[in-house]
Order: structure tokens, then sequence, then C-alpha cells
């Protein structure tokens, strides 16, 4: 029974790789790389903590970081499911002991995905807000501002700019705490509705559809970008933005923070262990070359700084307040800071639908991938009985899409911005540290950087120099690993301004993190019940002991018994 078992898999992997769909062209799927890769936290995260970290002491610890860990991880991970061909649960679960990383990685994009499309929505709400003259947050002549309302920035507690009352009453309607609910809000939520759409025209056909969509959604934030810098610089103060952003606090980097965030900003922008680029590289043709995208990403996040700190030099000068003061975390930076520089530019308007455009843009390549990690694991899973079930594709994408804009429903409620606060700080922060970190060891430590050279020999024909191999046996490990313990160290309770969530709230909040990271322990779990005997004999029958076999050259389609290593008790050579 068990070899009959055995051979059916493997066949029924055989006939889905042979039908699995790619690429149409290696740009498509470079470009939905980078679209997945480049997101919201490149032009919010990512300028915040220079912010805290000091301005330009910030820049030197991140490009190191990017050099030892975001480019050899990035490259590990493209690379990996590009030969597997499978998404996260079937290129994960050979490595025995780490079988529910696959789950685990399934889990916490499908989470995120309920959340992010919230700040899609937010998007649509500014962009359709901002063909209004003069725009809705650039007085305080309206119904819904306060008698604390002004037009500039202060350093006084007692008052609120016009476009943080925009935000936080006329958009969200913000109740006081999480534990007022309050009521639907009905403009969100039809946008949410929009939202949902959107990401299922541009996924709904696979990568068919996804690979002509990236050729403007990828694309055309650099124009915007490169087009605010151009503006941004003519601008009075913008030097004086610019200087905070590349000149260093020397003192500063004498801080282990500083160093442990730039290694946090790298590991959360490129998104290992979510998943997602995992799975499109399925998609990809064997020999493609996967450095490039890592590479961009992080261009991508130095060319955001110079857009921001050019144009808050800009409100610093208007203002009279120092640069460092107008920071702002999450989503407040993109949607209190901004919107206030822009209604202090000429032809305000313009860049305002601009900026809010390319926002949309930036967050549906990043939200269309993590709902493809779960669509792509579904079917590796169930193929046959999916499509008999859906009886197309299609249909199956709207069933995801539904299930999870239901569950993104209370983040477009008047308690909408705790939800959405909650969700992401015990997901994006908690949940994906670990996560990753096992990820990391499950492939550079119990697959093996040799197996993985090999891999990258047949399809590029080319082994990966010392560097990578050292990056991927020794740095990113360590590197992962001190992340991990630092981030239990200074682990502070979720938060949002001045506003801490009760105890309750936090209980479920660690709910939500484990509802992703508890499929770890519970594959390892499965893992003994599954195969007998001890620890180091369950190692002994673990497919990381496995050989993997090359014929890549003298068979069209290779054969999934060669390509993903099963159970064997013969050590690798």
């Amino acid at each position: 029974n068990m070899l009959f078992h055995t051979f059916y898999v493997i066949g029924a992997d055989m006939d889905q790789d042979i039908s699995r769909p790619t690429w149409s062209r290696q740009i498509e799927f470079t470009l939905a790389g980078i679209g997945c890769a480049v997101g919201l936290g490149n032009v919010w995260r990512f300028p915040y903590l220079c912010y805290r970290s000091g301005g330009g002491a910030f820049l030197l610890p991140y490009l190191f970081m990017l050099l030892m860990l975001g480019i050899p991880l990035l490259h590990m991970e493209l690379s990996l499911g590009q030969y597997m061909r499978r998404g996260p649960v079937h290129a994960l679960p050979y490595f025995c002991l780490f079988s529910g990383v696959g789950m685990a990685s399934v889990a916490i994009s499908f989470i995120m995905c309920t959340y992010y499309n919230v700040v899609i929505t937010w998007a649509l709400y500014y962009l359709f807000s901002s063909f209004q003259a003069p725009l809705p947050w650039q007085n305080c002549n309206n119904t819904w501002n306060t008698p604390n309302c002004t037009n500039h920035a202060t350093n006084s507690s007692y008052t609120s700019t016009a476009s943080q009352e925009f935000f936080k009453h006329k958009m969200l309607e913000q109740t006081s705490g999480v534990e007022e609910t309050g009521v639907l809000r009905l403009e969100l939520f039809l946008i949410l509705i929009l939202a949902w759409i959107l990401v299922y025209l541009c996924i709904f056909k696979g990568v068919k559809s996804t690979g002509k969509v990236v050729y403007f959604t990828a694309v055309f934030p650099y124009v915007i970008l490169i087009a605010l810098l151009i503006n941004n610089v003519q601008l009075p103060g913008a030097l004086d933005g610019i200087t905070f952003f590349i000149l260093p606090e020397w003192d500063r980097l004498l801080s282990v923070e500083v160093w442990v965030n730039a290694a946090a900003q790298i590991f959360n922008s490129i998104g290992i262990g979510f998943g997602s680029l995992l799975a499109m590289s399925s998609y990809n043709s064997f020999n493609n070359n996967t450095l490039t995208i890592s590479i961009i990403n992080s261009f991508t996040s130095i060319l955001a700084g110079f857009v921001i700190f050019s144009s808050l030099g800009y409100m610093s000068h208007l203002q009279g307040i120092p640069v460092s003061d107008l920071a702002v975390d999450g989503p407040g930076l993109v949607y209190v800071v901004y919107p206030q520089a822009f209604a202090n530019m000429p032809v305000a308007q313009l860049w305002a639908v601009l900026f809010f455009f390319m926002l949309l843009c930036l967050g549906l390549d990043s939200e269309f991938a993590m709902v493809e990690v779960l669509v792509t694991s579904l079917l590796d899973e169930y193929n046959q009985h999916l499509i008999a079930f859906f009886k197309r594709k299609e249909l199956l994408v709207f069933a995801v899409c539904c299930a999870a804009f239901l569950l993104g429903i209370p983040c477009v409620m008047q308690v909408g911005i705790y939800v959405f606060q909650l969700m992401d700080h015990y997901t994006a922060i908690v949940s994906i540290t670990f996560l990753a970190f096992f990820e990391v060891i499950a492939i550079c430590w119990c697959y093996g950087t040799n197996r993985l050279s090999d891999n990258l020999e047949e399809m590029t024909g080319k082994r990966p120099n010392i560097f990578f191999r050292m990056c991927w046996l020794i740095v990113a490990p360590l590197l992962i690993g001190t992340i991990l313990i630092f981030s239990i160290i200074q682990f502070k309770p979720a938060r949002y301004g001045d506003y801490v969530f009760p105890p309750w709230a936090q209980g479920v909040g660690w709910l939500i993190a484990l509802a992703s990271i508890i499929w770890i322990p519970l594959g390892a779990i499965h893992t003994f019940w599954v195969l007998p005997g001890s620890l180091m004999q369950v190692k002994t029958t673990c497919p990381s002991s496995a050989p993997v076999s090359v014929h890549l050259k003298k068979h069209p389609f290779r054969q999934a018994s060669d390509r993903v290593p099963q159970c064997s008790a013969e050590p690798y050579n």
C-alpha cells in the first residue's frame, strides 16, 4: 500500500507538472516579483525607521543587511520555488520536522490579505476625494473638523491638523477604542468590494492575467516616484530633508537596535516566509535567473526615501518645526503626513491623484500575490477535487476572494483602525519573525546548501559562489535568530498612537498569531506520529537525506520524483 501510494503521488505530480501554466515571458515574472516585493512598506515603514534611527545612520546597516541577508535569502526562496514548481505547502513539507512551515506560510498570507486590502480601500477613498477642489484635507472649514483643528502642524498635543481630522473623523469615523465597535462605514464597505473586484480581475486567469497586469502596476509607481522626486527637490527646504536622510549620526551606529531594525526592514520588505514569491516563482520556466528582484526592491526603498524626505523637508520649512517631529508611524505617514504636504504644493489635486493611484498599484501587486499563495496551494493539494466542484479555476479564485472579503469587514467598521492595527502587529511583526526563522533553518540546514547549489546548477548551469553558500549556511540563520531573540526581548504590546489595547484584545491578537505559527509544531507532531522510531531514526528517513537525480537534458518534462526528494534511507552524496 505504501509503495502504491508513493507511485500514485509521484504520478499525480507528473501530470500536474506537465500541465502547470508558466509565465509567458521572463519579464512578466520579474515585474510580478518586483510588484510583490515592492509594496506599501517601502513607502511608510522604511522612512519611519530612518527617522527613529537617526536618518542616515539607518542606511549603512540597511545596505549591509541587504547584502548579507536580503539578496541571499530572496535568491534562495525564488530558486526553491522555481525548482520544485510547487507552492509553499508542497515545496517545503519535504523537510520532515519542519513540514508545517509551508502551511504556516499559507495561513499568514491569507490572514494578511484580509486586512491588507483595507489599505487599498483607504487609497481608493483618498483617490476619489482628490478630485475635489480644494482638497477636503486642505483646510478646517468642514463639518467633521473640531475646534482644535489647525492648518499647520505644531508641537502642541491639544491641536490636530486638517489632514489628521480628515483621516480620523471623516474617513474612519474612528471610535475611542476597541471596546466601542460603532457601526459599519458604508462608503468604506462599498470601496472594499471594489478593491476585491480589482484583485479578482488581476488574478482570476492565474499567471496569464497577472502577467499582463504587472506591466502597468509594477512600472507605473516608478514613473510617479521619479516625477515626485523631480518636483520635490525644487521645493524650499527639500535639501534639509534629504540631508537628514543621508547624513548619519555616527553614535547611533553603536546601537544594536538600529542594526536589528535594518535587518527586520530587509526581512519584512522582501517577504521571506510569506510564500508569495515562492508561489509565483513556481510558475517560472525552469531555466530563469531569479537574482534581480531583491536588488530592485531595495533600490525602490532608497528612491522612496529621497521622495519622502524631500517632501518632509518642505513641510518642515513651511511649518518651522524640525524634520524629525513630522514622522508618523504606519498608515498615518501615508494618509496624514503626505496629504498635508500635497495640500501646500502647486497643483495639489494632480499630485494627490498621482500619489494615491501609485499607492493603489503598490498595494494591488502585493495583495494579489498573497491571494495567489492560497490559490496555488489549494490547487497543488486538491486540484482534481476542486476543479470537479467549482468546474473552473475562476470560480475557486472568486470563492477565495469572497472569504477574504468577509473576514475583512470588521476593518471597515468605525472600530476598524484598531482591528487593523491589532492584526498587523501580531501578524506582520510577531508571526512572520517566528515563521521566517524556521523556514531558513528548514531550507538552509535541513534541505542543505549543497542540494540547493545542485538545484541552481541544474537550472542555470552554474553553482552559486562561495558568498551565497556561506550566507545560506551561516550568516542568514544567525541573523534571523538574532532578530527573533531581540524581537522577543524588546516585545511591546500592540498600541495605536497613545491608545494601548486592553488585555483581552492582546489575547485576541495572540490567537491571530497562533493561527499561523501553530502549524509549525503541528507539522512536527504529525511527522512523529506518521513516521515510526526515535528522533534520529526519523531524521534518517527524512527526505533531506535523499538523493536528487539530474536528468533535465534527457527528459523534456522532468519527473516529480527527480525534482522533489522522496523519503529514503540512502545518504546524500
